[in-house]
């Protein structure tokens, strides 16, 4: 590719072609227009991703809706799209969300520093409860249980096995159930008492008034605590430190309106998606075509979307696709996030969320002028396929 590079989340031994790849059994794909096709193929194919396809099917009435598909998934996305609607999202989250990150950003500059990644940690997790209904327990004690969830093996899952032994099996179901039994009954149980009690307009008010048991509920907060708290964090961690980076585009992000700093934040989630691969299993025979090509996938097999390299497609977002360019030209139906949020019947409904919360956060910090003191490390998270970044330190003394 030519033109500038500013990518910061590479993934050693990450091939950016070709466009379409099959090995055995999986495919890789690396176009965006595939890739949409894919996500696409609502009655052709099933979430294989998160490990959904190792979640059993009967111990839960609902299954959860990260992973269910077909007419259930529908119903269960129509009912909580409410939640998650740009306007309900301002009118009900943007105050409490200001407000955590004002407390939060005064407590740091007693200090003269933060560690950004500690304290986008609190931010989303705060934020997050207010949606979800888990605030009965202080947030530190709950984001460090929301973290302790990804202590887990590593997990592989193009392979049939997970690419996981037995010993490591019986490691992740220790690793996970003991932070999970936690969680529940100091986050998740209190909640579900309380709204028993009295509704309150939140998730798990939504899921109760839908029948869920506590099983059900448990899964869901499991499910919204973590995607809240694990992707916005590293979203927020890598925008501050593209912003710091590039102060042509800071200083463009502090003088603009809304929509233009969304724009930016939009661009550079399309560069640095925090997951980096979505998985679907064919259900069905499904043919893709791209030009005068075409490709079809039979059922049994597996799709490896690749949204590093598809984000970055020049045939998809134009010219000089790993440069910073926001509110570039696109073709009709291509997000301003490209897939980063996906697309389709599983098309993430937090992305108004994340964006106004971390809008609220950055618009704050930086007006700041803070500076770097210590850059991040970068790691890789095996089992949401996402980039980690630790340690950015910013001086806040003025």
């Amino acid at each position: 590719m030519s033109g500038r590079d500013r990518r910061r989340a590479r993934k050693p031994d990450e091939r950016d072609s070709p466009r379409v790849d099959r090995e055995g059994a999986v495919w890789r794909i690396r176009s965006l227009a595939v890739a949409r096709q894919v996500l696409r193929a609502r009655d052709a194919t099933a979430q294989a991703g998160f490990t959904a396809e190792a979640i059993p099917k009967d111990y839960l009435r609902h299954h959860p809706i990260l992973v269910s598909d077909g007419p259930l998934h529908d119903e269960q996305r129509s009912k909580v799209a409410r939640f998650f609607a740009p306007k309900v999202v301002e009118e009900r989250y943007a105050a409490q969300a200001a407000s955590c990150a004002d407390r939060l950003l005064d407590r740091a500059r007693s200090t003269g520093s933060c560690q950004l990644d500690e304290l986008a940690l609190r931010y989303t997790v705060e934020v997050t409860a207010e949606v979800v209904g888990l605030t009965h327990a202080p947030v530190p004690a709950m984001a460090r249980r929301l973290v302790s969830f990804f202590n887990q093996p590593p997990v592989d899952v193009t392979r049939p096995d997970f690419g996981r032994t037995r010993a490591m099996w019986a490691r992740a179901a220790v690793n996970a159930l003991l932070p999970i039994g936690r969680f529940y009954l100091a986050d998740v149980r209190p909640a579900i008492r309380a709204r028993l009690r009295e509704r309150q307009g939140d998730v798990i008010s939504h899921l109760l008034d839908e029948g869920y048991g506590n099983a059900d509920i448990l899964v869901e907060c499991v499910t919204y605590g973590t995607a809240g708290m694990v992707t916005t964090r590293e979203f927020i961690v890598m925008c501050v430190w593209h912003l710091l980076r590039h102060p042509a585009l800071l200083d463009r992000y502090l003088v603009a309106g809304q929509p233009e700093r969304f724009a930016i934040l939009n661009e550079v989630i399309r560069l640095e998606p925090v997951v980096g691969h979505l998985y679907r299993r064919v259900t069905a025979p499904i043919e893709l075509t791209e030009g005068d090509r075409t490709w079809t996938i039979p059922a049994g097999d597996l799709v490896d979307l690749c949204l590093r390299p598809a984000n970055a497609d020049p045939e998809a977002v134009g010219d000089d696709p790993l440069d910073l360019c926001p509110a570039r030209p696109l073709p009709a139906g291509v997000n301003a996030a490209g897939l980063s949020f996906g697309d389709g019947a599983h098309r993430c409904p937090g992305q108004p969320l994340a964006l106004l919360e971390t809008d609220l956060l950055l618009t704050r910090l930086l007006a700041l002028r803070p500076r770097i003191t210590a850059e991040p490390t970068l790691a890789w998270d095996n089992l949401i396929e996402g980039y980690q970044l630790r340690g950015l330190v910013l001086d806040l003394r003025i």
